[in-house]
């Protein structure tokens, strides 16, 4: 991302002129799931319209902040579910009282926990990249998360960016998405198709190219 770019110039002194960012991309099975709601009750046991975590659940993902937000997030919408997927990361809680942790998924379980969720939230204080929300929004689920890092060039307008920290808002943000859902799912469809491996590897090959260029 650009936010790399600019900490590898700031951190480590890289001269920018030898940096090109070349942008990830969701997995093609990350697409809107018809059916998700009925095989994610089924498996994991939670109704369609939950709120989502998905990562490792560490101190720089702020699993306080992510029990406030859903705190908050009840307040609007009383019964909201929240949704954990992935593994405890260092310093992080014992456990996630009232949650719902699913652990590890594969690819296409993962895939209907985004696409029947009400809302990914992601109260994440920095990413390189910022994939999970890329996930989401090619799956159709609408994005909560801080303003931060990589995080508003990668979701752009397609998502609710609140201030970094602000934990209440980000709830309230979530509430607001699961809520009316309609637009920032479009929103995130039409995004999400900016990125794609295709357009990944021509510019990878194109860096590799000119540095062939300039050997020559």
């Amino acid at each position: 991302s650009q936010a790399t770019a600019r900490d590898a110039e700031r951190y480590a002194a890289v001269d920018p002129k030898r940096i090109t960012v070349v942008y990830e991309a969701a997995d093609p099975d990350f697409q809107p799931r018809p059916g998700a709601a009925a095989r994610v009750k089924e498996r994991f046991g939670v109704d369609a319209g939950y709120l989502l975590f998905v990562g490792a659940l560490d101190a720089r993902k702020d699993p306080a902040a992510l029990l406030r937000a859903w705190s908050m997030a009840n307040e609007a919408l009383p019964g909201l579910q929240l949704v954990l997927v992935g593994v405890p990361g260092r310093q992080a809680p014992a456990t996630m009282p009232g949650a719902t942790t699913v652990g590890l998924v594969d690819k296409l379980e993962l895939a209907d926990l985004y696409s029947a969720a009400g809302c990914l939230v992601f109260p994440s204080r920095y990413e390189g990249f910022g994939l999970p929300c890329l996930e989401a929004m090619a799956c159709g689920c609408p994005v909560a998360a801080y303003r931060n890092s990589s995080l508003p060039e990668v979701v752009d307008a397609a998502a609710e960016l609140v201030e970094d920290g602000d934990a209440e808002a980000l709830g309230r943000a979530a509430a607001a998405l699961c809520a009316k859902p309609e637009r920032a799912r479009t929103a995130g469809l039409e995004r999400a198709r900016t990125f794609s491996w295709r357009k990944t590897a021509r510019q990878t090959i194109s860096v590799y190219e000119s540095l062939l260029r300039r050997r020559g």
